[in-house]
């Protein structure tokens, strides 16, 4: 077995950025424990201006990249059906308000603080829910509450919420909310992805050596994932 870091960077309104996590579990369970990975969230802001002011996200899609309507619906509708067969909930996918994640980055740095996680999988019987670290859970309860359920994860309760699913202490993540803790640590971690040339996600950093861009499908990621394994057992 090798075992790969990984840092992932992404942000929880990027869509892809969810299928290309859940795209990552089916390439490694593809590799059948040959590959293992310590997997760490990286912030990255798709609407970086905390004034931002919420509004439908599919009128705001068509302005960004210039496109008709009906094209941004045939694009959303298609990510739907993808997520679905990777078995993630997106329902929500044309309800959801644009929003700022910049809190939401800041809960997963303060997870990632509060509940260090062991780089080691447990068992292979056991669920990958009940391995995932603790950012790794909240992760992807916020993921279910912005593309499943079309809730603004930018408002202090949908992030409180998102907290409880990943069982984690609502209290303690209500004081970070209502301090500026961690806001540095976002800020330089995301200007550093940025100077080193990173503009769009999902981006997997690995062992902070080798750059995989975009979801890839997961056979193409099993398969750089080997070669880079197996590189770093030859060298």
């Amino acid at each position: 077995m090798t075992l790969l870091r990984i840092d992932l960077v992404s942000d929880i309104a990027c869509p892809w950025c969810a299928i290309g996590y859940a795209r990552l579990q089916q390439a490694l369970q593809s590799l059948g424990g040959a590959v293992e990975v310590d997997l760490h969230w990286r912030a990255f802001e798709l609407n970086p201006d905390p004034a931002l002011k919420p509004e439908p996200i599919l009128p705001a899609l068509c302005r960004k990249y210039g496109v008709p309507a009906a094209q941004m619906q045939q694009s959303q509708q298609m990510l739907m059906q993808l997520a679905a067969g990777l078995g993630l909930n997106f329902s929500g996918m044309e309800q959801r308000l644009t929003c700022n994640t910049f809190d939401a980055h800041r809960l997963l740095k303060w997870a990632a603080a509060a509940y260090p996680a062991s780089p080691e999988r447990d068992s292979a019987q056991k669920a990958w829910a009940q391995q995932a670290s603790a950012q790794t859970r909240l992760k992807l309860a916020l993921f279910e509450a912005y593309f499943g359920r079309a809730e603004q994860v930018s408002e202090v309760d949908v992030l409180l919420r998102c907290v409880a699913a990943a069982g984690l202490e609502v209290d303690a993540a209500r004081e970070v909310l209502a301090s500026t803790q961690f806001s540095d640590e976002v800020r330089a971690e995301e200007a550093s992805y940025q100077q080193a040339g990173i503009s769009s996600v999902p981006a997997f950093v690995i062992n902070q050596r080798y750059l995989i861009s975009g979801a890839q499908e997961p056979a193409q990621l099993a398969e750089t994932l080997q070669q880079i394994a197996a590189e770093m057992r030859n060298s």
